[in-house]
């Protein structure tokens, strides 16, 4: 058996993560409005009825600076945990935004063409009938398949192995497969695909796809908690994951281990991280605006049909309101993000169950933003 000292030792060396992140994590400003903070939360209050999520966290941001974030409900139902802002949930799909961040960063510095072949940056993947290029595997133009059923069932939807190297492990998953489509003849939404764009950022940087977004989008955003959704590491203010069956009744959702997709889908992040995001897009600190623009306006589809996706970001429009972000959703976390350029304003949506639906929340929390949301009848 081990001696006291030594339990007390490994206690501490347990403890220490959990108390670092709360001596760093800054004090919260209250700058938003209490009407508007009012209206957010009966929103959530609604929202949690009708969902019976267990726990989300919401966060703000007006005039592109981080104003509000909190959690409700509960991070762990078993151990009646409370989530807050500093929770980390799976970003799921919101991941493709933060890589293709990443992406145009290399385009900024000229290190990569997004209309050069893939091969140039990632000779792993084999030439296909026709060239496929950055820009139309960011755009999910290239013809490259999503997964093979879509289904839980679905061995890459549910995948249980753990692996060290996730871009080629990745892309051994797709790369031999037949594209579905001709390259930029058609939309096909592509989570394998952003495997295939985490191999270029790689071949162009030469760094590790995980180590050059921490240090070239994470570190300058003040993310200091995004992180890869490591199933063995022990991860601070990590969150459960639910589900819900037929029934109503929530429970704890399948095993997933994301280490195959990280760049289209395997981060963790808070809503407070991803405020700090919105902020360094807003304010022009990780890419320069035109690059942003570049980023955010939707390719077109040689085959004329409509396509509201442009470069690892969605682009709306809604009651003449200009919009772009990501909706996120796999096993046990549903997701959505939201900028609304013109008025410098964000909205972070972030639960831990799946099929939740907060695309819904996030545009009321914006209209609240913009101050053109329904008061509430008293």
């Amino acid at each position: 058996m081990l001696s006291l000292p030594k339990r007390r030792h490994d206690l501490l060396l347990l403890i220490l993560p959990f108390v670092l992140w709360a001596s760093s994590s800054p004090a919260q400003k209250a700058e938003l409005s209490a009407a508007k903070r009012t209206q957010i939360e009966a929103a959530v209050t609604k929202y949690m009825a009708t969902t019976h999520v267990p726990g989300l966290s919401v966060a703000v941001v007006e005039n592109g600076e981080y104003e509000w974030a909190a959690g409700f409900g509960l991070a762990d139902a078993e151990n009646n945990a409370p989530a807050s802002e500093h929770t980390l949930f799976r970003l799921a799909s919101i991941s493709k935004s933060l890589t293709a961040t990443a992406a145009m960063q290399l385009v900024e510095r000229r290190q990569l063409d997004l209309d050069a072949p893939v091969q140039k940056y990632c000779p792993a993947f084999p030439p296909k009938q026709s060239p496929i290029t950055t820009r139309q595997v960011m755009g999910h133009l290239a013809g490259i398949r999503h997964y093979k059923s879509g289904s839980q069932d679905d061995p890459e939807v549910g995948n249980t192995k753990h692996f060290d190297d996730p871009i080629q492990a990745g892309l051994d998953f797709f790369k031999n497969d037949p594209l579905v489509s001709d390259p930029g003849k058609q939309f096909h939404y592509s989570t394998q695909g952003y495997t295939l764009v985490g191999c270029v950022i790689e071949g162009a940087s030469s760094e590790k796809y995980v180590d050059f977004v921490w240090q070239n989008v994470f570190v300058p955003a003040g993310m200091e908690h995004t992180q890869v959704d490591n199933r063995f590491a022990i991860i601070p203010y990590r969150t459960r994951f639910y589900r819900k069956t037929e029934s109503g009744t929530v429970q704890n959702t399948d095993f997933l281990d994301s280490s195959y997709k990280i760049p289209g889908g395997g981060w963790l992040s808070s809503a407070e991280d991803m405020a700090k995001f919105e902020v360094a897009i807003l304010n022009d600190k990780l890419i320069k605006r035109t690059t942003r623009d570049l980023m955010w306006t939707p390719l077109k589809p040689s085959d004329g049909s409509k396509d509201n996706y442009a470069l690892g970001w969605g682009s709306w429009t809604e009651n003449d309101l200009a919009v772009v972000g990501h909706s996120g959703g796999q096993q046990g976390t549903s997701t959505q993000f939201l900028i609304a350029p013109a008025l410098r304003a964000g909205v972070v949506v972030l639960t831990n169950m799946e099929d939740a639906g907060p695309d819904k929340l996030a545009w009321e929390i914006l209209k609240v933003l913009a101050g053109t949301a329904e008061t509430p009848k008293q």
